[in-house]
């Protein structure tokens, strides 16, 4: 009966959450799994922007030409502003054509083309964050007209993410500690430990609402780069 007992008090600490195993003889060594969170929050110091110009005309050739004179103005713009060539690089490039709206009374007439779309977009990493508002602002008078975005990041995230992985593991460590001290067990060395990193998100802004306002206001607030990390610990008596 004895032995019975002590069988099911083993599996009733195997299955425990967190992850505690006490089980003696030829099973697994003691242990205890725990998991942590880190977070480091951090100002961005580089916008990366998406700017696009459309022109549209009745041949694809002037559509074209109307677009590169556009872009052509934008690009002088924000190397006036400071802007690098090398943070200026061609996203995507269509040319389109634009159909007439058929009759409904009339469906088997083919669809005519009436104009053609061309649409440049331009990804802009703009390293100084008090220009921001003015890059956007010059840029959509000088003929930026669809759709765009704008994120905020990080030149070199790597002090941030460290930050957020020390402070994920003093987090597990802690954890192991107090559910260490509550059984009335130590915690030994480390077993396993494996990490899972989580970078800010991208925020998204339409190009079509910069154009409403004649000064673009610019927040770009802080970053936060968080990491999770699990860890097994040896236990000792």
């Amino acid at each position: 009966m004895k032995k019975r007992i002590s069988t099911t008090l083993a599996l009733a600490l195997a299955i425990a959450a967190p992850s505690v195993a006490l089980a003696a003889g030829h099973g697994p060594a003691p242990h205890i799994a725990v998991s942590g969170e880190g977070e480091m929050a951090v100002k961005p110091d580089l916008a990366i922007l998406t700017l696009t110009v459309m022109r549209e005309a009745p041949t694809a050739s002037e559509a074209l030409s109307d677009d590169n004179k556009a872009m052509g103005d934008v690009i002088a713009a924000l190397k006036a502003e400071g802007v690098q060539d090398r943070d200026l690089q061609t996203a995507n490039l269509s040319i389109s054509p634009r159909y007439a709206n058929t009759s409904p009374q009339k469906p088997e007439e083919q669809a005519k083309i009436v104009a053609y779309q061309v649409a440049n977009t331009l990804t802009v990493r703009v390293r100084a964050i008090g220009k921001v508002g003015d890059v956007i602002d010059k840029a959509v008078k000088l003929g930026v007209n669809e759709d765009g975005g704008i994120v905020f990041a990080n030149s070199d995230p790597s002090a941030a993410t460290t930050e957020a992985r020390k402070r994920a593991v003093a987090d597990a460590e802690k954890k192991a500690h107090t559910l260490a001290e509550a059984a009335g067990v130590r915690v030994g060395k480390v077993l396993q430990i494996s990490e899972q990193s989580y970078a800010p998100r991208p925020m998204p802004m339409r190009a079509k609402s910069f154009a409403a306002a004649e000064a673009v206001p610019v927040a770009p607030g802080e970053n936060n780069y968080r990491v999770t990390v699990s860890m097994t610990f040896e236990l000792r008596q």
